[in-house]
């Protein structure tokens, strides 16, 4: 009995633990040339306009394609709001620094809540 109750302990902090902040820091980018991160760039500049408040994660995900860089969190439920699955896929769209390499000060975050597109840009990271 004893060892059920500490398992099932293990597994609720366990649970509680994990779902905190994921971070996806990718180098996946190789020895891509300059026109081909302005074109991607571009791309990516483009597919943000065409975005709308309210589209489903998987319609997002088709139109941008990979994020360079992801973060995700679920929030706890609470008196005043229910609990709520959070994500921001970060896409580049401006250059920085000529070092080859993506950071996040050189893409634009798309913020999804619940599996819905609840808005873009610094403004909406920021309201997150």
């Amino acid at each position: 009995m004893k060892t059920k109750l500490g398992l099932a302990f293990l597994m609720a902090v366990s649970s509680l633990s994990l779902s905190g902040c994921v971070l996806n820091v990718g180098d996946h980018e190789g020895n891509r040339s300059d026109s081909y991160w302005e074109k991607q760039q571009q791309t990516n500049r483009t597919n943000l306009s065409k975005l709308t408040i309210g589209m489903a994660r998987d319609q997002v995900t088709i139109l941008m394609g990979t994020a360079d860089f992801s973060e995700a969190y679920v929030t706890q439920a609470d008196a005043e709001s229910p609990k709520k699955e959070v994500n921001v896929l970060f896409y580049r769209t401006q250059w920085s620094k000529g070092d080859g390499k993506t950071t996040k000060d050189e893409c634009t975050p798309v913020v999804i809540s619940d599996n819905k597109l609840v808005g873009w840009g610094e403004t909406a990271y920021q309201k997150i």
